[in-house]
Order: C-alpha cells, then structure tokens, then sequence
C-alpha cells in the first residue's frame, strides 16, 4: 500500500481558492447574502440603441439602478428621475452625493420609504449641465463573531447625467 503525503504547495494552492472566494460570487440580488452582483452593461431603464445617437448617453427615462453604475445619460430640462440602490442591512448603501453643475438637478421628495441598507433619490432636471451621482457600500459584510473573516473591499456606483 502507498503512503499519501499532503504537499505544502497544495495546502497553499486550496488556502488561495479559499480565499479568492470572498466578494467573488455573483448571485440574484442582495438580501443580506453577501453575494456581489456583477454590473451587467444593459439596463431596463435606458434605451440601448439611442446610446449612440446623444454624443454618448443613452437617454434617462425614469429610473437608474445598480446595474446603471459607470453609464452616462441625457435629460431633457424638466424631466425627472429616480435612482434606487438596493443593498442590506450587512451590506448598506451610503447616501447619494452629487458633484459637478449643482445647478442641473434639483433633489425631489423621493417618495418611497427604504429599507435599511438602500439608498434612494429623486431629481428633476432644471438647467443645462452635467451632474455626477455616486454611492459606495462596502463589499463584504462585517463579521458575526471574533476571529470572522472580513474585507477593506468597497464596491463603487457611479453615473453621469447630462442635461440639455
């Protein structure tokens, strides 16, 4: 019969694999999984074939989402929009914050009551200019209990919006 020896190199090779599987899964949604969803290119909000045709943006019809981050859009004056970012308790959104032409969009009552752990806004456009939105939330939820695994892991959302 052969003796079987445990190699260091494969202690190693499946520590990495443990490891590597932090932040990496992608799942369904977010509630309180810990699961990371990846930003797909598309969006239910937005037009894909107008995209082109703006100098850029694809033109903003009523809501941006997760799924928007890193997407610039257009917005004719007067028109309004809402931007739902759906985290968890875990794993909560931080408040939305503008930067850019301050005076592009003006903050409307969002209407809706969130739960903990999302983020939410609403804005009606009123003058010509280009406004970025952006959130963070972190990518890992805290431990549970001493000695639990955790990250310094930041996930970023981030869309520009253009009014004309």
């Amino acid at each position: 019969m052969r003796r079987t020896t445990f190699h260091r190199a494969s202690l190693a090779t499946a520590s990495l694999l443990l490891l590597a599987g932090c932040g990496s899964q992608s799942g369904g949604g977010d509630k309180g999984s810990g699961a990371v969803t990846p930003s797909p290119t598309a969006s239910p909000s937005a037009s894909p074939s107008a995209s082109s045709s703006s100098g850029g943006c694809t033109p903003l019809t009523s809501e941006l989402t997760t799924a928007d981050s890193g997407r610039t859009f257009c917005l004719a004056a007067d028109g309004t929009f809402r931007v739902t970012l759906t985290g968890s308790e875990q794993r909560p959104w931080k408040k939305i914050a503008t930067a850019g032409d301050a005076g592009s969009l003006k903050p409307m009552n969002y209407g809706i009551m969130l739960r903990g752990g999302d983020a939410g806004a609403a804005y009606q456009a009123v003058a010509s200019g280009t406004v970025t939105l952006s959130s963070t939330r972190p990518l890992c939820a805290e431990p549970t209990a001493p000695g639990g695994v955790s990250c310094k892991g930041i996930q970023e959302w981030q869309v520009t919006v253009r009014v004309n």
